[in-house]
């Protein structure tokens, strides 16, 4: 079962800035791909109170359901890589799949039983190289909302804050306090 440390920093953009930034970084149609995530919690979001969310992601044809919870330093995910069919069990009529993940939920003391699909998130998004990490350009479509982000996937912390820091001066676009996606999702259909 792939776990990982995710640590990435992430500022929500105007549409001109997004633009922008595509431009500077010779981001053209081609080089952006479509994804969706799915989301799953309690009814209670017992995943959200616990700095968790799952998620399935439709992603270049391959589907993958992550887990994703607080660690020391930013989040640890664990990678369960699905077929469609159990992909679409999940989403279709709840039934999500056994494995790893399910092992942890229940380790958290989440009944795995009770979790219910909340929505999608589409997203086209682009990758690019830059310093010792990778940049991430996100334009999203979630229940009549759109918004544009970009994200800094980083090895190192400190680096990582520092480079991004640095690029967002650059461009002269403010710090802008940016909650990740299920968050934007769950914040958009329940106001929480």
């Amino acid at each position: 079962m792939p776990q990982n440390i995710e640590i990435e920093f992430k500022n929500i953009l105007t549409k001109e800035e997004y633009l922008r930034l595509l431009n500077d970084f010779q981001i053209d149609e081609i080089s952006i791909f479509s994804q969706e995530n799915h989301y799953f919690d309690t009814e209670d979001f017992a995943l959200k109170d616990r700095h968790s969310a799952l998620r399935i992601r439709l992603k270049k044809n391959s589907w993958e359901m992550t887990l994703k919870q607080p660690a020391e330093i930013g989040l640890l995910e664990t990678n369960q890589i699905l077929s469609e069919m159990e992909a679409l069990e999940a989403i279709q009529f709840g039934r999500l799949p056994s494995g790893q993940i399910k092992v942890i939920i229940e380790e958290m003391g989440i009944p795995f039983g009770k979790l219910v699909y909340f929505g999608s998130l589409a997203t086209r998004r682009a990758e690019a190289a830059f310093k010792k990490g990778v940049l991430v350009f996100d334009h999203s479509i979630y229940l009549n909302q759109e918004d544009f982000e970009l994200e800094y996937e980083a090895e190192n912390f400190q680096e990582g804050q520092e480079v991004f820091l640095q690029l967002l001066k650059n461009y002269q676009i403010p710090v802008r306090k940016t909650e990740n996606k299920i968050r934007r999702f769950y914040r958009q259909k329940y106001n929480l």
